[in-house]
């Protein structure tokens, strides 16, 4: 299952990566991580990890998200933990309609654990509005850089 979510952006898509490309403002427009605790060096270069938590104090957990390929001004490819779900994919795909606004696409889909294979209208739409929420809070903040 892909959940493709899109948005227009009013920001070049220079600025829109430049929020993607800032690993300390990940947890300002992930839905679910609340805290960056390292972010590697040359983020977001392939390989590259973010580690922050995600969920509610005080259950929440350790977590990580990996680089696996980036295009500055273009695109971002994460490998995503789900814990304890599985993992998954996030792709942000950004398309320059004019000098400032850009499309910017987010496919998203489990690749590992147990959510791999189940899909219900229920699991789609709380996808859906919650990559809906991803994309206005990263449009929040590159609308105002």
């Amino acid at each position: 299952m892909v959940s493709i979510t899109e948005r227009i952006v009013r920001a070049p898509a220079e600025r829109v990566y430049s929020v993607l490309s800032d690993g300390w403002s990940y947890a300002d427009w992930v839905v679910g991580t609340t805290h960056i605790r390292k972010v590697d060096s040359g983020w977001p270069a392939p390989g590259a990890k973010l580690r922050h938590k995600s969920g509610p104090w005080p259950v929440s957990v350790r977590d990580r998200s990996e680089s696996l390929a980036c295009e500055p001004g273009r695109m971002l490819l994460l490998k995503v933990q789900v814990w304890p779900l599985g993992e998954g994919q996030a792709k942000f795909t950004l398309d320059p309609l004019d000098a400032q606004a850009t499309r910017v696409t987010l496919q998203e889909q489990f690749t590992e654990g147990p959510l791999l294979n189940v899909r219900n209208k229920v699991g789609d739409a709380f996808l859906h509005f919650r990559n809906a929420e991803v994309l206005e809070r990263l449009a929040d903040l590159a609308e105002r850089r």
